[in-house]
């Protein structure tokens, strides 16, 4: 089929009826692929070529269909990514070759696994591979990468010339349970009984906690919020990624797929939690504090948020980036994947041979961590 192709700056010029369509005819409801969070990301200034992540979709049409489509960005540096080339730009950079630009097919700050090759059919989706290797290799660019694609585009995109790069999350898995206790019954006593001091440390500083829907969350709340994230970055020593007018868009965008956690002391609040969610699985995302107190993040941004999954019989919580701590509070390793292609022909090669010695890292990583395993036996 001759497709007619297009690299877009915008989403607007796809429009938001053929995007989420798209997403619809191969069953994607992950809420980051939704035009309603790419637009906001975009549109609020939060990625955009300002901010070194500058929008260059790649878009096949069938005369007027959207037939397949590619988050894609040209990224000035490796900010916001989750999987880590800090090492491989450092290499360039010693050996006086640009590594900068980039292009990354990712969603902004978000390491959810995902589609990236979004096609309606198989062959719009190898077209839609085609049109990558094309573009990357007409861009002059150091390298292209495609972070946490299903296991299955990623195995596709290396029958096109890519280099698999593995990694490791942490997820919660619903069992049915029917409310927290329940779930603290499966954990061994020691796990157990930490839990049970942490949440009891955060009762006893005279803490309580306040959920609100997105459907019911108000200006106020969302600058509260904002407030909260930015100070977080702020004694970290580094700028927030995501601005106030991006919050405020996804809020009135999808309001549906979100639920702010506000924790409050004394008559006002001094930490925040927003997760994002749908019918099946919830996404721990942004937190941040004005106050700290002992285990106040993990209430906030573990444990409350496990209880929602419970009343709402949601199957799988995702909790982030890193973070082997989550397994004493029951979140369990899975594998994710990147892709990756580099045009000079000799750093392919050496991180070629990286890559395999630390794919079988991870996979010793993973037998570790499973043998680890935090629920009785």
């Amino acid at each position: 089929m001759n497709y007619r192709t297009g690299i877009v700056s915008s989403l607007a010029e796809i429009g938001e009826t053929a995007w989420t369509t798209l997403l619809a005819q191969q069953g994607d409801a992950n809420p980051f692929l939704s035009y309603a969070f790419l637009h906001a990301m975009h549109e609020s200034g939060s990625a955009c070529a300002d901010t070194g992540w500058q929008p260059q979709y790649l878009a096949l049409w069938d005369g007027d269909t959207l037939a397949a489509a590619l988050p894609l960005y040209v990224k000035a540096h490796s900010y916001g990514e989750y999987v880590f080339d800090w090492a491989w730009a450092d290499a360039y950079h010693r050996n006086g070759i640009e590594y900068y630009p980039k292009l990354l097919s990712a969603i902004p700050f978000t390491p959810v696994t995902g589609g990236r090759l979004l096609a309606r059919d198989d062959a719009a989706r190898a077209a839609l591979v085609a049109l990558l290797v094309a573009q990357q290799e007409a861009s002059g660019m150091s390298s292209t990468h495609v972070l946490y694609p299903p296991q299955a585009q990623a195995e596709q995109l290396q029958q096109a010339g890519f280099m698999l790069r593995s990694g490791v999350q942490f997820h919660w898995i619903n069992a049915g349970y029917t409310d927290f206790e329940q779930f603290l019954a499966t954990l061994e006593h020691k796990k157990r009984k930490n839990i049970r001091a942490e949440r009891r440390k955060v009762r006893e500083a005279g803490v309580t906690m306040r959920q609100v829907r997105g459907t019911a969350a108000t200006v106020a709340d969302w600058e509260f919020f904002h407030r909260c994230y930015a100070n977080t970055y702020a004694e970290h020593g580094s700028s927030p990624y995501l601005n106030l007018d991006f919050f405020l868009r996804i809020g009135a965008a999808m309001p549906d797929n979100i639920l702010l956690i506000v924790a409050e002391r004394d008559g006002a609040a001094i930490a925040a939690s927003l997760v994002i969610h749908t019918a099946d699985t919830l996404y721990g995302r942004y937190w941040g504090a004005l106050e700290h107190l002992p285990c106040l993040h993990f209430e906030t941004a573990y444990y409350r948020p496990l209880e929602f999954c419970i009343a709402q019989k949601i199957a799988t919580f995702e909790g982030g980036a890193q973070g082997e701590h989550k397994m004493a509070r029951g979140f369990l390793p899975q594998k994710t994947w990147s892709a990756h292609w580099l045009a000079h022909p000799a750093f392919a090669d050496a991180i070629e041979r990286f890559l395999e010695r630390e794919n079988g890292g991870i996979d010793s990583y993973m037998d570790e961590l499973n043998e680890r395993n935090p629920f009785r036996h």
